[in-house]
C-alpha cells in the first residue's frame, strides 16, 4: 500500500503527463472495445437479416446461390418455381404460411420484387422485429409500389410519387415499363437489411407489366394499356421463391427433405440461419484484420506510456536517490514504476470502457435509425474482460523496461550534481 500511495503521489506531481497518457489508453481501449462491440452487432445484424422464416424454396441450386438472390438481392435465379408447384408446396400440412416473391426487374439500380400483402406481415428481422411503415400503407392498387427506406432517401421519394420500372435488374437499363407506371403508397421504415434497397410491388403488377412482352422485349402488335391490364386474369405463371414458415419447427428438415425430393420439378430448400453463418465464414474475415488493427492501437499506447516514463526518469534520478538514501530498496525503485505503469493502464482501461458505453448511450439510437445496425449496451463478455484484464496486465510489464533501467541507477549517480 506504501508503494501505491507513493505511485499516486509522483503520478500527481506529473499530473498533465498522467492524464495525457491515461487519455491515450483510453482511446486506444475505447477504439478497441468499440470494434468488437461493432463486429459483434454486425455479425448478429448479419445473422438476424431474416428472422422467423424457417425455410426458403427456389429453383435447384446452391444453397448460398438461393439465399443471395432470394434474401440478399443479389445474383439472379438458376430457374424459377411454375405457380402449381407453389400450389402444391402450399398445401403441405406441415407449413403454417407461404409467401412467393418474384424478381427480375429493377428501378434506377434498386431491385424490384413482386410479392403479397402477407410479406409485410410475415417478414421478420432482428430476432422477430416485423416491418413498420414510416410513411403510407401497403399496395392495395395493382399500380402500388412500397419502397425501402434507403431507396426513398437516395431517390428523394415520398408517398404518392410516380416511379417507372425498368425490365432487367442492371444498374443501368434502356428498356422500361413506361406505360405502367406505379405509385408509391408506402416508405417502410429503415432495418438494416436488404428490404431497404427494395421497391415492392405485387405479383399481379409483376404479370401485368410483362403481360405484352415476349422474348424480352415489347410486343407492339400485342400492345395492352394500363386500364385493360387490370380486367385481365394476372394470375401468375411462375415465382423466383417463396418464404416458408412452419407450424413446428421440428418439422423443418422433414419438410426440406421432401422439398427436395419433389418430383414435378426440381426444387432446394435451405434453412436460412444455417446458411447465413456459412455465408458469413466466407465474409467475415474482416474481422480479424479490424481486430489486429485496434489491438496494435492498444500496443502502441503501452508503448508510448513506456516511453514517457523512460523520459522522465533522468528528470527523477534525484528522487530515487532521496527515497533509496531514506532505506528504500531498489526493489521498492522497481515496484514504484511497475506500480505507476500499472496504475496508468487500470486508469486508462476504465475511462476507455467508461467512454465506450457513454458514447453509446448517447449514438445507438442514431446508428440504429440511420445505419440500421444494433448495438448492444450491455456488461462486457467474459472474453471482453479478459481482454481488459490483459491490457492492464501487459502495462504492469511494459512498467519493467524502465523500471529495471531505474533499479540500476546508482546512489550515488543520483546525489551527483550536474553542471
Amino acid at each position: 500500500m506504501i508503494i501505491v500511495r507513493l505511485a499516486l503521489q509522483s503520478l500527481a506531481n506529473r499530473w498533465l503527463t498522467a492524464c495525457l497518457t491515461i487519455l491515450s489508453i483510453a482511446l486506444s481501449v475505447m477504439l478497441l472495445l468499440g470494434v468488437e462491440k461493432v463486429r459483434t452487432g454486425a455479425r448478429q445484424s448479419f445473422a438476424d437479416t431474416i428472422s422467423g422464416t424457417d425455410l426458403i424454396v427456389g429453383a435447384r441450386s446452391g444453397n448460398l446461390n438461393l439465399l443471395l438472390y432470394s434474401v440478399f438481392r443479389i445474383g439472379n435465379a438458376t430457374n424459377n418455381i411454375t405457380w402449381k408447384t407453389y400450389q402444391d408446396i402450399k398445401q403441405h400440412p406441415d407449413i403454417g404460411w407461404i409467401v412467393p416473391i418474384s424478381l427480375g426487374d429493377s428501378h434506377r439500380g434498386f431491385r424490384v420484387m413482386g410479392t403479397v400483402p402477407e410479406y409485410f406481415t410475415h417478414y421478420h428481422y432482428r430476432r422477430g422485429q416485423p416491418l413498420a411503415f414510416a410513411a403510407g400503407e401497403p399496395f392495395s392498387d395493382l399500380f402500388d409500389a412500397v419502397i425501402g427506406a434507403d431507396v426513398a432517401e437516395q431517390l428523394g421519394y415520398k408517398v404518392g410519387d410516380r416511379i417507372v420500372v425498368a425490365h432487367g435488374a442492371g444498374a443501368v437499363s434502356f428498356v422500361e415499363h413506361d406505360d405502367k407506371p406505379f405509385r408509391v403508397s408506402g416508405i417502410l421504415a429503415k432495418t438494416g437489411t436488404p428490404v431497404d434497397r427494395t421497391v415492392h410491388v405485387s405479383l399481379e403488377a409483376i404479370e401485368a407489366i410483362h403481360v405484352d412482352w415476349q422474348s424480352g422485349s415489347r410486343d407492339p402488335t400485342k400492345a395492352v394499356s394500363a386500364d385493360d391490364v387490370r380486367r385481365m386474369d394476372l394470375t401468375p405463371k411462375a415465382i423466383t421463391a417463396a418464404f416458408v414458415g412452419l407450424k413446428s419447427r421440428l418439422a423443418a428438415f422433414r419438410v426440406q427433405r421432401e422439398v427436395n425430393n419433389y418430383r414435378q420439378e426440381p426444387l432446394s430448400a435451405i434453412l436460412p440461419g444455417a446458411t447465413l453463418q456459412e455465408l458469413w465464414g466466407l465474409v467475415g474475415t474482416a474481422e480479424t484484420a479490424l481486430s489486429a488493427v485496434s489491438g496494435m492501437v492498444v500496443v502502441t499506447a503501452l508503448l508510448g506510456m513506456v516511453t514517457m516514463i523512460l523520459t522522465t526518469l533522468n528528470e527523477r534520478r534525484r528522487e530515487m536517490a532521496i527515497l533509496r538514501s531514506v532505506g528504500a530498496r531498489p526493489s521498492t525503485i522497481l515496484s514504484l514504476l511497475v506500480v505507476e505503469a500499472g496504475v496508468l493502464t487500470f486508469l486508462g482501461v476504465l475511462a476507455g470502457t467508461l467512454l465506450l458505453y457513454g458514447a453509446l448511450i448517447g449514438l445507438q439510437p442514431y446508428i440504429d435509425r440511420t445505419y440500421g445496425l444494433h448495438i448492444a449496451v450491455d456488461p462486457p463478455s467474459a472474453d471482453q474482460l479478459k481482454i481488459l484484464g490483459g491490457i492492464v496486465a501487459a502495462g504492469f510489464l511494459a512498467g519493467l523496461l524502465p523500471a529495471l533501467r531505474a533499479y540500476r541507477l546508482s546512489l550515488a549517480d543520483g546525489m551527483t550534481v550536474r553542471t
